[in-house]
């Protein structure tokens, strides 16, 4: 699985009808509402690199209201709760 963040510029008064609409595009998984720098930050998780110019160019890009999207990559997850599940592991 291919993990993408994709951090999201949209116009200030839509705001909500953006984080919406992007979260109904197939193959988002989050839409979250964030303060700082951008406005909305979306996860999206393909299965091939291909898919990404699918999801995010084709479709996030050309939503109205979408004024800049940049997209980070991600390589590994590191989370807390994988950590401890994982240290739980043979324990019972």
């Amino acid at each position: 699985m291919i993990t993408a963040i994709v951090l999201i510029e949209a116009a200030p008064a839509l705001i909500p009808e953006v984080a919406a609409a992007v979260a109904d595009i197939d193959r988002v998984s989050e839409v979250y509402s964030v303060a700082g720098d951008v406005d909305l930050i979306a996860m999206v998780r393909v299965t091939a690199h291909e898919e990404l110019a699918d999801v995010i160019a084709d479709r996030i890009s050309k939503v109205e209201g979408v004024r800049e999207t940049r997209t980070f990559i991600a390589f590994r997850a590191y989370s807390r709760h994988d950590l401890d599940a994982a240290f739980q592991l043979g324990l019972d």
